[in-house]
C-alpha cells in the first residue's frame, strides 16, 4: 500500500471538505465505512460540541458512522446535521426498530473575525457545506491547508489550516496511527515569530520544510502571542488507528494525543480556546502496548498541526500571512 501521509492510510476512512469562499469558512467530514468505536476528549476552555455524550465509554450507542469538523462556531454545528441527511439517505446509522439513526458527532472552531463575509441571512450555510463534504469524502489522498473546516482557519502569527499525517507504529507489527487537526489556535505553531516550527524534532521526510530547530532560540520564544476576544480559537482534531480499541481505550488515546497539540502549539488548552481531540478505532487487532499507541498518535498529531499550517495559504479577507510567505 503507498503511504499517503494522511488519516485516509487507515482503512474505512473517508474524508470530504466543503468551503463557502465568500464566508471564509468551511466543513470537513469524515465518513466512515462502517461504525467505528469512537471517543472523545475536550481540553480547551470554549468547547462547542454534538453528541459528543455517547462517545463516553457508559453510553450505549457503541459506535459511530463519521465526524464533522466545522468553522462557524455555534453556527457550524448545524454541518453534523447535513451530514447526517447524506448518511440517511445511504441507508446507514444505528438501528431502532425499523428506522436507522445515522450517528454523526461533531465539533466547531471559531472563524467569525477573519473578515469573511457573515450575513447568511435566517440559515448559516453549514448545513448545506455538512452535506457536501460528506457527500464528497473519498479514501484516497486530499487537499491540505485552507480548505473544508481549515479554510478560514488562523493562528496567533500565521494563517491556519487543516493538516493530517500517518505513522506506521513501531513495535506493534504493522499497526497504523493517523491524524488530522484543523489548526485554528490562539497560540503559535512556530518558535516566536519565525519560520520554525515546535514539532521540528517530529517531523519525517520534510513534511513541514525541513527546517529542524533553530541555531539558536529566538529571543520571543516564548512571549505571549497576541491579545484575542474570549473563545475566538479552537483546534480541532482526530487520532485514529486500525488497531482495535474499546470505548474506554480510545478514551485514553484521546486523552493522550492531546501532547500532540502541547508538542506543536504554545500556549495551548487556554481559556480561549475549546481545543477536542476524537480517537477512532478502525481494527480487530487487539494492541497490548497502548503507551506505544499512545505516544505514536500524540507524535503524528503534532506532526499534523504543522503540516496544516505549512501547507495553508493565504486569505485575501485575513490578515495573515502564510507560512511560506516569510
Amino acid at each position: 500500500m503507498t503511504r499517503l501521509n494522511r488519516i485516509t492510510d487507515i482503512s474505512g476512512i473517508r474524508v470530504g471538505h466543503a468551503e463557502d469562499a465568500q464566508v471564509a469558512s468551511g466543513v470537513t467530514a469524515l465518513v466512515f465505512d462502517r461504525p467505528f468505536v469512537t471517543a472523545v476528549d475536550v481540553r480547551g476552555g470554549g468547547p462547542g460540541t454534538r453528541e459528543t455524550d455517547l462517545l463516553d465509554p457508559a453510553a450505549t450507542v457503541p459506535a459511530i458512522d463519521g465526524l464533522v469538523l466545522s468553522g462557524g462556531s455555534a453556527f457550524g454545528l448545524d454541518a453534523a446535521a447535513g451530514a447526517v441527511a447524506w448518511l440517511a439517505e445511504q441507508g446507514r446509522g444505528f438501528p431502532v426498530g425499523d428506522v436507522r439513526v445515522p450517528i454523526v458527532p461533531g465539533a466547531i472552531l471559531f472563524d467569525l473575525l477573519n473578515g469573511g463575509d457573515k450575513r447568511w441571512g435566517r440559515f448559516p450555510p453549514y448545513r448545506d457545506l455538512g452535506y457536501a463534504a460528506a457527500e464528497s469524502a473519498c479514501d484516497g489522498a486530499f487537499a491540505l491547508g485552507s480548505v473544508g473546516a481549515g479554510f478560514g482557519a488562523r493562528t496567533a502569527n500565521l494563517k491556519g489550516g487543516l493538516g493530517s499525517a500517518s505513522a506506521e507504529v513501531a513495535c506493534l507489527d504493522g499497526v497504523q496511527v493517523g491524524a488530522l487537526v484543523a489548526v485554528n489556535a490562539f497560540g503559535r505553531v512556530t518558535m516566536g515569530q519565525g519560520p520554525h516550527f515546535w514539532a521540528a524534532p517530529f517531523e519525517r521526510d520534510g513534511e513541514f520544510g525541513g527546517l529542524g530547530l533553530p541555531a539558536t532560540l529566538p529571543p520571543d520564544l516564548l512571549s505571549w502571542p497576541r491579545e484575542a476576544p474570549p473563545g475566538a480559537s479552537t483546534t480541532l482534531a482526530v487520532v485514529a488507528t486500525d488497531a482495535a480499541l474499546t470505548k474506554a481505550q480510545a478514551k485514553r488515546l484521546a486523552i493522550a494525543a492531546h501532547d500532540g497539540l502541547a508538542r506543536a502549539i504554545h500556549p495551548v488548552h487556554t481559556p480561549l480556546d475549546g481545543d477536542v481531540v476524537f480517537a477512532v478505532s478502525t481494527g480487530c487487532r487487539p494492541v497490548a502496548d497502548m503507551a506505544r499507541l499512545a505516544s505514536a498518535a500524540a507524535d503524528t498529531l503534532a506532526r499534523a498541526v504543522a503540516i496544516g499550517v505549512y501547507e495553508a495559504k493565504r486569505l485575501p479577507c485575513l490578515d495573515l500571512p502564510a507560512w511560506h510567505e516569510l
